[in-house]
């Protein structure tokens, strides 16, 4: 899975979260915390489960499919 740095930011700020509180509940860094937001990368499907439980969210709200050409390469014509 690929975090949506972007779409975890927005449901956190809605509920009134702060990054710091997101990243105590989730037993990581305000700074990896951030890089998520910011990169949308680097986060482990564990981590991830972890924010959409703590956002009480669906985790496909906050992860986004990889596009094939992200995903390994198709056959070669």
């Amino acid at each position: 899975m690929t975090p949506n740095g972007a779409a975890i930011r927005t449901i956190r700020e809605a509920r009134g979260m702060s990054l710091q509180r997101l990243a105590r509940l989730i037993k990581r860094s305000p700074g990896f915390v951030s890089r998520i937001e910011t990169e949308g990368r680097g986060a482990s499907n564990e981590t991830l489960n972890r924010i959409a439980i703590a956002l009480h969210t669906p985790i496909n709200a906050i992860t986004r499919e990889k596009t094939r050409d992200q995903d390994e390469p198709g056959p070669r014509t």
